[in-house]
Order: C-alpha cells, then sequence, then structure tokens
C-alpha cells in the first residue's frame, strides 16, 4: 500500500485540486433544499413573489457551477489515475525485469501477466472513478447530516443512526469480499498460465493430440474461477439488497415523521420539503455503498498481489562500487568454481582460462553443467565457490550493464519476437547497428540467402517466436543477431544443432574470421573440433580437456562420443 501511496502523493495537488471541485459541487447541491424551503415558505405561503425572481436565478446559477465543478472534478480523476496506473505498470515491469532468473524458474509467466495488466487496472479504477465516488459519498453524507441536524438536529438522528448502520455492514461485506477477490485473482493468473501456455504451445498441443485434455484442464480452473465469480455475486446479492431497501425506505419514514411535526407545528412546510431534499440526498451514497465496497475490496486484493511482487528482491546485486573496465578484451577464466541450486549440485571444482580472440568448447551430456557455465559468466547467478572472471576482474565486481553487454549469447532456447527480421537482428538497436553491418552479419551467419528470398526480405515481419520460420532458420537469425553486436565475447549454446553439416561449417569458417573471444557448447563433435581447447563435462566436473587431436589420443569419452557420431573410429574410412 505504500507504494500506491507513493504514486498518490506525487500528484497531490491534482487531487486537491479535484477534492476542492467535488467539495464545491457538493456545497453548491447542499443550496438546493435551502431554495426550495425559502420557495415554500416565503413565496407559495407568504406570497413575497418578489423573491421568485431571485431564488430562481440562483437554481440556475448554482446548477451551471454544479456541472462545471462535476466535469473539472471527473475528468482531473480519470487523468490523473491513467497517469497513475501507466507508472505503475512501467515500474512494475521494469522491477519484473529486474529480478535474478531464480525468480522466472519459480513463477509461472500467466501470473506475472494478471499482475502487469488486470491487478494494476484494479488499482487504477481505484484511483479513478472509484476512488472519486467513495470520496465523494464521505463528503457529501458528512455535509448532508450537518444541513439536517441545522435544519431539525431531533429528527437528523435517524438518518444518522440508519447511516452507522450501513456503514458496519459495508465493513462486514469488505471482509467477506477480501478473502474472495483474493482467491479470484489467484485463480485468474492460473487461467491465464494455462491459456498462455497453450497458445503459445498450440502446434505441440496438436502434434500429441491433446486438444481435448488441454481443453479439459482449461476447463477445470474455469469451472473454478466461474464459481469464486458466483460466491462473490452471492455475497454481493446478500447485502446489496439491504442498501437499496433502506435507500427506498428512509425518505418515506422521514416524511411520515416530519409531517407529523408539520402538523403540530413544530415545524414549517418549507422545512419539511428542504429536509425531504437533504434525505434524498443522503439514499444515492447509501445504495453506492454496496458497489464501492465491492470495486474497492477488487483493488485492495490486487494492491496485495502487487506489493508480493515489489517485496521480491533480485538475489544478484550490483557491487556498491562497481568495476568499469576501459575496454573489456574478453579474457575468462573459472578458478575453481563450484555451484550449486537448492540440494542439486551442478559443477565442482571447474577451472580453466581462456586467452582473448581464443576459442573454448564445451561438450558434455545433457545436464552436466554445460549451460549453467554460460549462467555464471553472466551473473544470472551467482557461484557457491570460487569466482569467474572476466579480463582478471570478479564478474561479481563488474558493472552489470557492462558485462553484459560485452557477451553475445545465442541460446540453445531460440527466442525471436514478433516483429521484423531487421529488427530481430539489431535487437531495437536501429541507430546503432547500421543496414551494412545487419546485412554482413547475416551473410556471416550463412541466413542472407533465405531472408533475401523472402518477400519483404529484411522487414518481413516473423510470427510470435519466430512462427512460420524452421528450427534451422529461426537458429541463423539468431546467430546473427549476437554477430552484428560486435561483442568482445561471442557464446554459441548449442546454438547450430538444427543445421545441415554443411552449413555448420561454413558459420565455423565465418566465425574464425572474427576477433572475438568463443565459447561454443554443443553435443556435435563437428561443432567444437575447431576450438583451441575443449573440455568435456560429466556431472559437473571436467573430465577430459585439450585439443580434438589430444583428445581423440586419450580414447576416453570424448572419442566414444566420436566414434558414436561417426560410426567409426579415426582415421578409418
Amino acid at each position: 500500500m505504500k507504494k500506491i501511496l507513493n504514486y498518490i502523493a506525487h500528484y497531490w495537488y491534482a487531487y486537491l485540486f479535484a477534492i476542492f471541485c467535488m467539495v464545491t459541487a457538493i456545497v453548491l447541491d447542499m443550496l438546493y433544499p435551502v431554495i426550495t424551503k425559502s420557495i415554500v415558505d416565503d413565496v407559495i405561503i407568504q406570497g413575497k413573489m418578489e423573491l421568485l425572481g431571485g431564488l430562481l436565478t440562483m437554481i440556475v446559477i448554482i446548477g451551471a457551477g454544479r456541472s462545471l465543478g462535476g466535469y473539472l472534478k471527473e475528468f482531473t480523476f480519470d487523468a490523473v489515475s491513467v497517469k497513475i496506473a501507466a507508472r505503475l505498470r512501467k515500474d512494475l515491469f521494469a522491477h519484473i525485469e529486474g529480478l535474478s532468473m531464480d525468480y522466472f524458474d519459480d513463477t509461472n509467466t500467466g501470473e506475472l501477466m494478471a499482475r502487469v495488466k488486470d491487478d494494476v487496472d484494479a488499482v487504477w479504477n481505484a484511483l479513478g472513478y472509484v476512488g472519486m465516488l467513495a470520496i465523494e459519498v464521505v463528503i457529501h453524507i458528512s455535509m448532508v447530516l450537518y444541513c439536517m441536524f441545522t435544519l431539525n438536529w431531533k429528527l437528523a438522528f435517524l438518518p444518522l443512526g440508519v447511516m452507522i448502520l450501513m456503514g458496519i455492514t459495508a465493513v462486514f461485506m469488505e471482509r467477506k469480499l477480501d478473502k474472495i477477490y483474493e482467491s479470484i485473482s489467484e485463480e485468474n493468473a492460473r487461467l491465464t498460465t494455462i491459456a498462455e501456455e497453450n497458445l503459445a504451445g498450440v502446434r505441440t498441443v496438436k502434434a500429441f493430440a491433446r486438444e481435448k485434455f488441454e481443453i479439459k484442464k482449461f476447463l477445470s480452473h474455469n469451472r473454478q474461477y466461474y464459481d469464486l465469480n458466483m460466491q462473490q455475486a452471492k455475497t454481493l446479492v446478500r447485502f446489496y439488497p439491504v442498501f437499496q431497501f433502506t435507500g427506498k425506505l428512509l425518505p418515506v419514514v422521514m416524511v411520515i415523521i416530519g409531517g407529523v411535526q408539520v402538523i403540530h407545528g413544530e415545524m414549517t412546510l418549507g422545512t419539511l420539503v428542504a429536509f425531504s431534499e437533504y434525505c434524498r440526498n443522503i439514499v444515492w451514497p447509501m445504495e453506492m455503498l454496496g458497489w464501492l465496497t465491492n470495486d474497492l475490496s477488487s483493488a485492495v486484493a490486487s494492491c496485495k498481489k502487487i506489493n508480493k511482487i515489489y517485496q521480491q528482491k533480485s538475489s544478484i546485486t550490483e557491487h556498491e562500487n562497481p568495476v568499469v573496465l576501459e575496454q573489456v578484451k574478453g579474457e575468462i577464466s573459472f578458478e575453481h568454481v563450484s555451484f550449486a541450486r537448492g540440494n542439486q549440485k551442478i559443477l565442482e571444482d571447474v577451472s580453466f582460462t581462456l586467452p582473448q580472440g581464443k576459442t573454448l568448447g564445451v561438450m558434455g551430456a545433457t545436464g552436466a553443467g554445460k549451460t549453467s557455465m554460460v549462467n555464471l559468466l553472466m551473473r544470472f547467478f551467482d557461484v557457491k565457490e570460487g569466482s569467474v572472471k572476466l579480463d582478471g576482474v570478479d564478474v561479481r565486481e563488474l558493472s552489470l550493464a557492462q558485462l553484459r553487454s560485452s557477451i553475445g549469447t545465442v541460446m540453445q532456447d531460440v527466442f525471436l519476437f514478433s516483429d521484423t527480421i531487421s529488427e530481430n537482428i539489431r535487437m531495437g538497436k536501429r541507430v546503432a547497428l547500421d543496414s551494412s553491418t545487419m546485412v554482413h552479419a547475416a551473410g556471416l551467419a550463412q541466413a542472407r540467402k533465405f531472408i533475401e528470398n523472402m518477400p519483404e526480405t529484411y522487414e518481413t515481419i516473423i510470427g510470435e517466436r519466430g512462427v512460420g520460420l524452421s528450427g534451422g532458420q529461426k537458429q541463423r537469425i539468431s546467430i546473427a543477431r549476437a554477430i552484428a553486436k560486435r561483442n568482445p565475447v561471442l557464446i554459441l549454446d548449442d546454438s547450430t544443432s538444427a543445421l545441415d553439416m554443411e552449413t555448420e561449417y561454413e558459420i565455423q569458417k565465418a566465425l574464425d574470421t572474427l576477433d572475438t573471444t568463443k565459447i561454443i557448447i554443443a553435443h556435435r563433435i563437428s561443432a567444437v573440433r575447431r576450438a583451441d581447447e575443449i573440455i568435456f563435462l560429466e556431472d559437473g566436473t571436467i573430465r577430459e580437456r585439450g585439443t580434438h587431436e589430444e583428445l581423440l589420443a586419450k580414447q576416453g569419452l570424448y572419442y566414444d562420443t566420436y566414434v558414436a557420431q561417426m560410426g567409426t573410429a579415426p582415421g578409418q574410412a
């Protein structure tokens, strides 16, 4: 809640102006019954017709002022709430983007989408129209009660007692709705996650003929979401008629009691008419209490969900005074590195040095810890023991921006945005990367031919995650993206697995022309055989290391992999 209050405080002047306009409009509303009282008592009963023109003019002026105040109030509340929602959404998204990888490993994408969209919308609603009405209800009721006590303090105690009773009912209703809305918010996140996963993986679903199963799973959560919303509706149905019935009954009771007082001469007819007007003025706030409580409960539940995300802190924090290298050369060293997640050991006592401009090949079975080395180098995670260094400086002491901008990566899970091929290669750096650089990078990645055969060439829009492209085409665009950045360090994590041998060979020859430090992680011998050094990981430790020829001569794990892939021992036809 503190976070939301900070946004409100930033626009305090606008809210103050809106509340001033609101109070002005309400004060003008309060003058209507006073004028009505004068028309009845002075003009109709006492026959002072000369007062009628002035009183009618006042009604017109009050109406115009009331309309202007109401317009300015609503416009200001709407404008400010839109600005706050936009800032909140931006800051929340930036905070999520700044969290470390372990948070995303444990959190569903659908849940985060629900927080950024639906929950921010609920807060937006509360800070705009709903919040405006809630404030107006409080001020309006206070002024109406003051005017009622001024006219007839004895009669005013009845509406005061009714309002207190309605307030207690609203609080009780809010507590019930608060729990329901928390459950609705959670189920909405689950439903969004299932929908997002199925739409993103629709080809897999169809390939395995799982449509019925996935529809059944979706309907199961949709049913739970329906049940929770029905529970909310039932709660409203139980309480809302109380507000409606009381609102309709109160003016009738007040007229009856007031009429008796007029008959006994305890107050004038004009006072009763004015009191009745005030009574009708207090009815709409009473009827609004149920609806306002409903929406405010929703916003409170959303605030709690948003605050939970803000309470999350990144496990990867930048050094208080980070080292900024004058120029990143690209020398990499792992010194007795050990890494674990939870109770699972991933790397243990891994050491190597990769000089500037040299190439390191990394092989090993799935789960051997190859990708974890990349994650540690880029500080997606931190080592448990030992150190990872870039140009002799521990990566934990380097600026995160400089560290990650110095490394070009092609990950095994290729991700392309739903945008043009040009933007996917440039990655938003249209100014920094000119067209000739982009085309040259595409040529080195062996992507230029298929791109330029497309109808719109580099301006061809590709679908979400590269839909419409083959696996090999996506990999080549991803390689072009990494090459185009001209970073001192280039990492290829199983990035040619979908390519044929000939294309892979051409890409390797192109990479050899780059004056950059390269780490090539692969399962295929053909991808790493040209490396200056190859390390073979097994169960998180380095079992073998050396050049292609040296490892074959040892006839160990690397040799066995070679025989399995080539179908023959080295040197045999």
